[in-house]
């Protein structure tokens, strides 16, 4: 919790956690709407909150084995184990859709059901496991970043960024017409594969920070607000970017100064924007209408 007094900025300046908290929130303000913007498109929207919960079961399972191994053995991390499940869930996905070709989003409510049950199975297995804990998966706990988590999150972060600069026609391509990416030489398999790989690897990383029941909002919200008035992918993609940023930024400070929690107050803004977002296209709507009809 925070205090009001001394003030945000001032807290900026002299709490380091605070400033930890607010590089990581910036960059998945940055890199959240990116890869929302290709999933949603993809007409995958749905994807980010299977692989959320399956990561969830991954980091339950790596809390549950290091509990039960000796650390001086093996030392399990948690989060690295949420990595691993949500690579292992694109590729169980991947299988399941083959099975069910014209059903393929079952593939997706199956995998869903199976991280909630695994997550729910070594919560339960997990002995001295804190309500705290469990309530940080969930909602988060970006104030509990560390300069190593800010090491791992700008690498990351990096990273997507040099992917979707250096394919970004390719994946463009395939957004838009698949066939033509297939006829134009495109491994539409393996891309395919490769973005799904990475939003897992984006939503392990980033659910310590809001947690496993928002990190798809983040994905999503911001991105849906953009593409009710952007004209080009690119441009869908940097307002979806500014949009978020601009939640990251007043979550955190109402957040601060009203001492509620980060997360939360992050998504709502999003949905604030959304919500008069909407408002400004319907009243453009009817301008636009009345003035056809006159």
């Amino acid at each position: 919790m925070f205090l009001t007094t001394p003030g945000f900025f001032e807290s900026l300046i002299d709490f380091e956690p605070l400033r930890y908290a607010l590089i990581a929130g910036i960059c998945i303000g940055f890199i959240a709407p990116l890869t929302g913007s290709v999933v949603i498109i993809r007409r995958l929207s749905f994807i980010a909150d299977t692989l959320s919960h399956f990561s969830l079961a991954g980091v339950t399972t790596g809390v549950f084995l290091s509990k039960l191994i000796n650390p001086s053995i093996i030392k399990i991390n948690p989060i690295y184990m949420g990595i691993l499940f949500s690579i292992i869930g694109t590729f169980i996905i991947e299988m399941l859709r083959g099975f069910y070709k014209n059903y393929k989003e079952l593939s997706m409510t199956i995998l869903l059901s199976l991280g909630v049950a695994l997550s729910g199975l070594f919560i339960s297995l997990t002995p001295g496991i804190s309500t705290s804990y469990t309530t940080s998966l969930l909602f988060g706990s970006i104030m509990s970043v560390d300069k190593n988590d800010v090491l791992i999150i700008l690498i990351t972060s990096a990273m997507i960024l040099v992917f979707a600069v250096l394919f970004y026609k390719q994946i463009v391509t395939l957004c838009f017409d698949e066939v033509y990416a297939k006829v134009s030489g495109i491994n539409v398999r393996l891309l395919q594969l490769a973005i799904t790989i990475i939003l897992a690897i984006v939503i392990s990383v980033f659910m310590d920070l809001v947690g496993v029941l928002l990190i798809s909002s983040l994905l999503i919200v911001p991105v849906a607000t953009s593409i009710l008035f952007g004209n080009s992918f690119k441009q869908t993609i940097t307002t979806a970017i500014i949009f978020s940023e601009i939640s990251i930024v007043l979550g955190f400070y109402v957040s601060f100064e009203l001492v509620l929690p980060i997360g939360a107050t992050v998504v709502l803004f999003n949905i604030l924007i959304l919500t008069i977002v909407l408002l400004i296209v319907k009243i453009r709507k009817r301008y636009v209408k009345k003035a056809v009809d006159n």
